[in-house]
């Protein structure tokens, strides 16, 4: 197993992809630690909202408690809002930056000091943040800035043997977007934007986590890698 004897915390582990990145580290032999609002499957299941400062630091330190020490941080906790910017309120922008990038700041700064041998952290992004989506503004906005997070943090902290990464997935079967695919043929023409023919699924993506956590990429840091089905790489079409 490429995980046997680690320590993993994981936001966002109740359900989607941190569901599935959870329970792919598990199999892998890392023991788990999930934190979410909602309770997770998790062997540690931490209940916290990722926004809060005094509480993100609380479940850090109950995850330290019960696993010794964090070698692998999976970042995953995001909300998503559609919707062009001027049909934005000021408190949507705010609650979607705090989920999305407040909540990724607070769990890696509690969980970098619990990381005295090095490890692995993987934040996830999204194909977003690489190339331009209607109606996405804030969520892109965020995403965009996880993958310059990953990079100035890839650098700040490679001399401690921390390697930082993150993850852009496609369009992905997750409740968070199981209303984006309800209706047939809004599902068919996500699909044809992804050049492999298929939307993604949350073990697509957890088994990228898992590589990027592992001893496998241990030359591997402040990458944003495409686990898109080929979307970011342009379109497919014959035009």
């Amino acid at each position: 197993m490429k995980l046997s004897g680690k320590s993993a915390l994981v936001t966002g582990a109740a359900s989607g992809i941190g569901a599935a990145i959870a329970a792919a580290l598990a199999r892998e032999g890392a023991r788990v630690a999930g934190l979410d609002v909602n309770p997770s499957a998790c062997e540690v299941s931490l209940q916290a909202d990722v926004t809060g400062d005094s509480a993100v630091a609380a479940a850090v330190e109950e995850a330290v408690r019960r696993l010794g020490r964090i070698d692998i941080l999976s970042a995953n906790a995001g909300i998503a809002i559609r919707k062009p910017l001027d049909e934005l309120t000021a408190g949507e922008w705010d609650r979607v930056m705090a989920v999305n990038l407040r909540g990724v700041f607070l769990v890696s700064k509690y969980s970098l000091p619990h990381m005295p041998r090095g490890g692995a952290i993987v934040h996830m992004a999204s194909c977003v943040a690489l190339m331009g989506t209607r109606n996405r503004a804030v969520y892109a906005a965020t995403k965009g800035a996880l993958v310059s997070l990953t990079r100035n943090m890839a650098l700040d902290y490679a001399q401690r043997g921390i390697r930082v990464n993150c993850i852009c997935p496609g369009f992905t079967r997750t409740p968070l977007t199981v209303n984006l695919f309800s209706d047939p043929e809004r599902e068919a023409a996500f699909t044809a934007l992804h050049p492999l023919g298929r939307l993604g699924e949350s073990e697509d993506v957890a088994r990228a986590a898992v590589f990027l956590a592992s001893d496998d990429a241990a030359w591997i840091t402040g990458v944003a890698l495409p686990v898109d089905g080929g979307y970011s790489a342009g379109h497919a079409a014959d035009i």
